[in-house]
């Protein structure tokens, strides 16, 4: 394992099950993205719950203008990168573009990402009728999964850009629905991205499994943002629902800080990342 910064916490390591019992709880789960060792060891040693090793890395580390070009061997690649940067934080990992388009192929995916990872979750956007049952092939042969609802960035051809999503009623009501057909399926876990912060709230409140939201509100169990987004180094305008923490900051470290205890305070989302 990569070695821990000396003031690395000691902690349990945040499990699956552990997830849930923080809901239950009612604490907030502080959740990043992360694509190497170093990042990772920083996470770690911030006290970071889960580190999710996100297709993004398309956008923010390769320059791609998508998600959509990237491959099954890059994301094996860099979760085994950042599970070395890892004790006791969940590492939860992308099924790239489709990986995930059965159920055959979402096992066979899946499968590389955890044994040759090191993740403990895969995740996986939509939440139509053939996502769920992906989800249900999956979870029966226990390997946990993340929905992902909203904005699903490897659909953003067919949105037609980054729009924010269930802004109608008859959005809302799909969207609702796809979040209890995803927990029904058997997901642990629901990313909800660029949902209007009444909705998610709603959403939030009608499920067992944790929510994590990224431009959907501060009602959500948890919050994720994409690490180069919180440390102001994405080239390009920054998100609205995202924030600089490494403003007035002297270290990468000590902005990851100041972002999980502004999760965990309720600070974070503010007033002014929220919109919907």
């Amino acid at each position: 394992m990569y070695a821990q910064p000396a003031d690395a916490p000691k902690r349990k390591p945040v499990t699956v099950p552990g997830l849930r019992a923080m809901k239950a709880r009612g604490e907030k789960i502080v959740v990043l993205t992360c694509y190497d060792a170093s990042f990772a060891a920083h996470m770690e040693a911030a006290g970071v719950d889960v580190a999710l090793v996100g297709d993004s890395l398309g956008n923010v580390v390769q320059g791609q203008s998508s998600t959509v070009p990237v491959t099954l061997d890059q994301m094996v690649y860099h979760a085994s990168l950042v599970a070395r940067g890892l004790a006791s934080t969940l590492q939860v990992v992308d099924l790239p573009f489709m990986q995930y388009r059965d159920p055959a192929t979402a096992l066979a995916a899946s499968a590389r990402l955890m044994a040759e990872g090191g993740a403990a979750m895969v995740k996986l956007e939509g939440g139509a009728d053939w996502a769920c049952e992906v989800i249900a092939a999956l979870t029966i042969r226990d390997i946990p999964v993340c929905a992902h609802l909203g904005l699903t960035p490897q659909s953003v051809h067919k949105m037609g850009g980054y729009r924010m999503q269930g802004k109608t009623e008859d959005a809302a009501t799909r969207l609702r629905a796809e979040a209890r057909a995803v927990e029904h399926a058997g997901a642990e876990l629901l990313v909800l991205e660029s949902v209007p912060a009444a909705l998610a709230g709603e959403i939030t409140r009608e499920l067992a499994i944790p929510t994590i939201g990224i431009g959907a509100g501060a009602d959500c169990d948890g919050q994720v943002l994409v690490t180069y987004d919180m440390l102001g180094i994405t080239p390009g305008r920054r998100p609205k629902f995202s924030k600089d923490f490494l403003v007035g900051r002297g270290s990468i470290r000590e902005a990851i800080d100041a972002y999980a205890d502004d999760v965990r305070a309720g600070r974070f989302p503010g007033p002014e990342q929220i919109a919907g």
